[in-house]
C-alpha cells in the first residue's frame, strides 16, 4: 500500500515537472518560432508568435524578445525587391506607419532592457538610425505633397527616435501650421525651446516669432508678453521683439516702462521714423500732464525734436508730419490769444510783434499740414486747421480751396 502511495506521488511529482517543462518550452519556442518564420520569409507567422512572445510573463522582459519584434516590423520596411515583395503580400493590412511605429518601439524596448553594451542592445542603434532616415523622408515627401498629415506623422516618427532632434520637432510644426492645427504648432514650437540644443544657443527667431503670431490669433495679451520677454532675452537686438514689447506695454496704458521700451527700441533701430513719431506723440501727452510750466516746455521741446527727426528720415510720416503741424497752430493760437488779452497801451507796444511772431507759426504750421493731407487726401483734422489758419492769414483762395474739401 505504502508502494502505490509512493508510486502515486512520484507520478504526480514527475508530471508537474513534465508540465512545467513543456510550459517554459512553449514561451521560450514562442521566440524561436518567430525567428524560423522570419528567416522563412512567413512574416504573417513570425508576428503572430512574437506578438504572443511579448505578452507572455516569461518572455515579455526579454531584450531578445523586442529586438526580435523590432527586427520582424524592420524587415517589412526593406526596401529592396525582396523587401517590397514580403511587404505587399504581408504588411498592406497593416494602417499606415504602423510597421515604422512598431519597430521604433521594440527597439528602444530592446536597447532598455539590454542597455548600450548588451548583444541587442549593440545591434539597435544602426536600425533606429535607419528608421529615422526613414521617417524624416516621410515627412518631407508628405509636406512637399502638401500631405501635412502624412508629413506630421513621419516627423513625430523621427524624433520619438530622437527626442533632442531639433529639425523633426521644428518640422513636424511646421507641417501642422500649414494645416491650420495652431494648438498642434503651439504645442510643437513650445517643446522645441525646452530641447537642450536651445539651452545653449536660442532657438531660430521662427519659432518666437511664429508663437508671438498664434497667441495674437488667440487674442492672448498675457501669453504674448511672456513670449516677448523670452524672445527678447534670446534676441535682445532683434527689432521686431522689441516693438513688439512696445506695443505691448503701450496697450497696457505706457508710463514709464513703455518710454524705456520705447528708447530701446529706438537705440537698436534708429533710422524707423515711426518710432520717433510714436516717442513724440508719448511726450506730447505727458505736456498735458506736466506739473509745472517748466516741465511743460521741457516735454514739448522733446515732442518737437522727436517730430522733427520723424520727418527728416521719412518726409512721408503723416504722423510726424500732422504733429507738427498741429505744435505750430498752438503756438501761434497761444500768442494771439496773449494779444487778445492786452489792454490798449500794452497791444500798441508789444501787440504787433506778438502777433507777427504768430503768423510765422501759423505759416510754418500750413506747411506741414498740407504735406500731411498730402498724405492722407482727405483728413478732415488736417483740412479744418488749415482753414482757420487761411482765415488768419487772409489767403481767401487757399480758403476757399481747403474749404471745398469739408465732408
Amino acid at each position: 500500500m505504502k508502494k502505490q502511495v509512493l508510486r502515486a506521488a512520484t507520478a504526480a511529482a514527475f508530471g508537474l515537472s513534465v508540465g512545467a517543462f513543456t510550459s517554459a518550452s512553449a514561451q521560450q519556442s514562442a521566440v524561436t518560432n518567430a525567428l524560423l518564420s522570419q528567416k522563412a520569409g512567413q512574416l504573417d507567422k513570425a508576428l503572430a508568435s512574437i506578438n504572443e512572445a511579448i505578452v507572455n510573463e516569461k518572455t515579455k522582459d526579454k531584450a531578445k524578445t523586442w529586438f526580435t519584434r523590432g527586427d520582424i516590423y524592420y524587415q517589412l520596411l526593406d526596401t529592396s525587391m525582396v523587401g517590397k515583395k514580403l511587404f505587399g503580400k504581408y504588411a498592406k493590412a497593416l494602417p499606415a506607419g504602423e510597421a515604422q511605429q512598431k519597430a521604433i518601439e521594440s527597439f528602444q524596448k530592446a536597447l532598455a532592457l539590454d542597455g548600450p553594451t548588451g548583444e541587442f542592445g549593440k545591434q539597435t542603434p544602426d536600425r533606429l538610425k535607419n528608421l529615422y532616415i526613414m521617417a524624416l523622408n516621410a515627412g518631407v515627401s508628405g509636406y512637399q505633397a502638401k500631405n501635412y498629415d502624412k508629413a506630421v506623422a513621419g516627423f513625430r516618427q523621427a524624433a520619438l527616435i530622437n527626442p533632442q532632434d531639433t529639425t523633426a520637432l521644428l518640422y513636424s510644426a511646421f507641417s501642422q501650421d500649414a494645416k491650420q492645427d495652431l494648438a498642434g504648432a503651439k504645442a510643437s514650437y513650445t517643446q522645441l525651446l525646452g530641447l537642450d540644443a536651445y539651452k545653449a544657443k536660442p532657438a531660430p527667431v521662427a519659432v518666437y516669432s511664429r508663437l508671438l503670431q498664434i497667441a495674437r490669433d488667440e487674442k492672448n495679451t498675457a501669453e504674448a508678453q511672456q513670449i516677448v520677454r523670452r524672445a527678447l532675452v534670446a534676441y535682445p537686438a532683434n527689432k521686431t521683439f522689441l516693438i513688439e514689447d512696445l506695443n505691448l506695454a503701450m496697450a497696457a496704458g505706457g508710463g514709464a516702462p513703455a518710454l524705456e521700451k520705447l528708447n530701446k527700441t529706438i537705440a537698436a533701430d534708429p533710422n524707423n521714423a515711426n518710432l520717433y513719431a510714436v516717442r513724440g506723440s508719448f511726450y506730447d501727452i505727458q505736456v498735458k500732464s506736466a506739473s509745472t510750466p517748466a516741465d511743460k516746455q521741457a516735454k514739448a521741446d522733446l515732442a518737437v525734436a522727436d517730430y522733427r527727426k520723424a520727418v527728416e528720415l521719412d518726409p512721408k510720416n503723416f504722423d510726424a508730419q500732422y504733429n507738427l503741424g498741429v505744435f505750430e497752430f498752438n503756438q501761434a493760437a497761444a500768442l494771439y490769444t496773449k494779444t487778445s488779452k492786452m489792454d490798449l497801451k500794452t497791444y500798441q507796444v508789444k501787440g504787433k510783434a506778438i502777433e507777427a511772431e504768430a503768423r510765422k507759426h501759423f505759416e510754418t504750421a500750413a506747411q506741414y499740414l498740407e504735406k500731411a493731407l498730402s498724405l492722407q487726401t482727405g483728413d478732415q483734422a488736417s483740412i479744418n486747421a488749415l482753414s482757420k489758419i487761411y482765415s488768419r492769414l487772409n489767403r481767401p483762395a487757399d480758403l476757399a480751396r481747403i474749404n471745398a474739401m469739408k465732408k
